[in-house]
C-alpha cells in the first residue's frame, strides 16, 4: 500500500476514527497536525493542496487525498475483518455509519466542540438557541444505541466493524458535551469491549 498520512486535529473524533482503524489493522500512519481553532485548515496552502473544502480529516494515500472520515476508514479496512463478508451485514454496517454522521455526530460531537473547546460564553445566540434541540437529539441517538446493544454485542454482525469504530469515536468522549454515559449501561459495556481490542489506541 502507498504511504499513508493523516492530516488531522488530534482532538477531533472524526480524525480519531481513522487512527483507530489503522491501529486495529496494524497499518503505519504518519500524522500531520493542524489546529482548527487557529484556522490552520483555511490557509491557501491547505485549500490548494490538501482539501479545497477546508476541513479535516484527510487521508493522504501516496500523492492522492481522501477527505471524509468514514470514506477514509472504508479505504483502510477494505478486505479486512472490519468489513463484514455478508452482503446484508455490510449494508447494515453502512446504515450505522450513516446514522453516525446524520443523527449522532451533528449533535453529540457539536455539543462537545461548543462546550468543551469554544465555551458557552463565546457561542452565538443562534448556537445557544440550538443547544436544547441538539441535547434531545443526542440523547435520542444514545438511547437508540443502548437499545440495540442490549440485544447485540456489536452494531453490525457478530464482530467489530467500521460501524463500531465510527460510533465509538465521539460516544466515548460524549460527557464533554454534557451527556451521561452512566445512563446507558449497554453503551458503557460496548465501550469497554472496544477499548480491549488488540491494537487499540486512545484518543489524544
Amino acid at each position: 500500500m502507498d504511504r499513508l498520512t493523516l492530516h488531522e486535529d488530534p482532538r477531533s473524533g472524526n480524525c480519531y476514527k481513522i487512527r483507530l482503524t489503522a491501529a486495529l489493522l496494524g497499518l503505519p500512519l504518519e500524522r500531520v497536525q493542524y489546529d482548527i481553532m487557529r484556522g490552520e485548515t483555511r490557509t491557501r496552502e491547505f485549500l490548494q493542496t490538501v482539501n479545497s473544502n477546508g476541513r479535516i480529516p484527510v487521508l493522504q494515500v501516496g500523492d492522492r487525498f481522501l477527505p471524509e472520515s468514514n470514506a477514509a476508514c472504508w479505504f483502510l479496512a477494505e478486505g479486512s475483518a472490519l468489513m463484514p463478508e455478508d452482503r446484508f451485514t455490510r449494508a447494515d454496517m453502512l446504515r450505522w455509519m450513516f446514522f453516525e454522521q446524520y443523527n449522532h455526530e451533528p449533535n453529540i460531537a457539536t455539543l462537545r466542540f461548543w462546550l468543551a473547546f469554544v465555551g458557552e460564553a463565546h457561542l452565538s445566540q443562534e448556537q445557544c438557541a440550538q443547544i436544547p434541540a441538539k441535547r434531545i437529539a443526542g440523547e435520542d441517538a444514545l438511547a437508540l444505541m443502548d437499545a440495540h446493544l442490549a440485544r447485540h454485542e456489536w452494531f453490525a454482525g457478530d464482530s467489530v466493524s467500521l460501524a463500531d469504530i465510527s460510533l465509538y469515536a465521539y460516544t466515548h468522549v460524549c460527557e464533554a458535551g454534557g451527556f451521561r454515559l452512566q445512563d446507558r449501561p449497554h453503551v458503557c459495556a460496548w465501550l469497554g469491549r472496544i477499548a480491549k481490542l488488540p491494537g487499540y489506541v486512545s484518543m489524544d
